[in-house]
């Protein structure tokens, strides 16, 4: 055999093995500490460590108590949107459905119906919001940026015909005790047990469902997703439902909270809960995030609103600090991919072997 028969036979066995030894990416135990999720929680004890040393009162029972109270409008509404998110879709009408959702309650209760059957009718009320911006979405096929956006003036809209410039302050005072309660000498509000059934509820449906792992399938490709036998439009559809329901539920929560049921309650929350779902590690362009990654980011940011707020910050001042997060978790991405994409191609040119000229006689 010649030397040139020689070197042309090894090379496809040379070509394979940088291939073969191309390093991995995370997995196991690195994967789980190193991740994003992680990451988001590691900041958030890092943020909570600082301002506990750095802002009078923070760190008190007191201050975990009012600062929970805060985010649960939040975090409730920042499940189904996480989902939905996933799927490359958005719901930017929650808080207007939340807001609905409390001037209905409002009426209700004053017109005289007991608060039970009046809790349940809102939260139907939220049900068929979010069903109505389904069937536009899913069933028509229209953009939800755009039906969203007209759905978030047409349900604040709907709120102020139902209630008005008024305002209906007396509620049951048990319930409101309820909402505002604590666990124990915790701080924890009672309150948190239902956020934490909410997050169970939506992190089990989308970690450990077919359903969940369809929707990261429809988020990369809707047309892969219907190959593969996945129903799109109707994932779409009761995904758009249930963010009418927990909407509602939050606008129950802001009404009770406050004892006060307004056509404005929970006026631009929107930007918040969609920055804490994009911080959280969920692409606004689809098919990546999880529920751990969002629970920490909407913390992060509620605690960073509350010890603000301590330090007298003006409410202007933080909504410029939601306004940059919300840039920072879309550039942020961004960049960390098109950085792992230049490492990836600057490996491979250097461990591809390179034709030699005894390959290429013998060839």
């Amino acid at each position: 055999m010649s030397d040139s028969e020689t070197s042309t036979t090894l090379t496809p066995e040379s070509t394979s093995t940088p291939l073969a030894e191309e390093p991995k990416g995370r997995t196991g135990v690195s994967r789980l500490l190193l991740g994003r999720d992680a990451i988001m929680i590691y900041v958030l004890f890092a943020t909570i460590a600082i301002f506990s040393l750095t802002v009078p009162r923070f760190a008190s029972p007191v201050t975990t108590g009012f600062l929970l109270l805060d985010v649960v409008p939040v975090l409730l509404m920042a499940m189904p949107m996480t989902l939905i998110i996933i799927t490359g879709e958005i719901d930017l009408s929650v808080a207007s459905i939340a807001g609905l959702t409390s001037a209905v309650l409002g009426v209700l209760w004053e017109g005289g119906l007991d608060i039970g059957t009046a809790l349940v009718l809102s939260l139907v009320v939220g049900m068929v919001a979010g069903a109505f911006n389904g069937f536009l979405v899913a069933v028509v096929g229209l953009p939800s940026l755009a039906v969203t956006i007209g759905t978030l003036a047409l349900f604040r809209g709907l709120a102020l015909v139902v209630i008005g410039d008024n305002a209906v302050a007396n509620f049951p005072p048990a319930l409101n005790q309820f909402v505002t309660s604590k666990l124990g000498a915790t701080g924890i509000p009672t309150v948190m047990l239902i956020a934490l059934v909410v997050i169970v509820v939506f992190g089990v449906l989308l970690h450990f469902t077919p359903f969940g792992r369809g929707l990261y399938a429809m988020g990369f490709s809707k047309e892969a997703a219907r190959f593969v036998g996945i129903d799109v439009e109707r994932a779409k559809f009761w995904l758009y439902v249930s963010s009418g329901l927990v909407a509602g539920l939050a606008g129950i929560y802001w009404t009770l909270r406050y004892s006060s049921a307004r056509s404005d309650n929970a006026a631009g929350l929107e930007l918040t809960v969609i920055a804490a779902v994009l911080l959280g590690g969920v692409s606004i362009f689809g098919g990546k995030g999880s529920i751990p990654g969002v629970v920490a980011s909407v913390l992060l940011i509620g605690t960073i609103n509350y010890a603000l707020r301590l330090g007298r910050v003006s409410d202007v001042v933080l909504i410029i600090v939601t306004g940059a997060l919300l840039i920072v978790s879309v550039i942020i991405p961004s960049i960390t991919s098109a950085l792992a994409r230049w490492r990836h191609e600057r490996r491979m040119r250097h461990e591809l072997p390179q034709g030699t000229s005894s390959g290429t006689v013998g060839a």
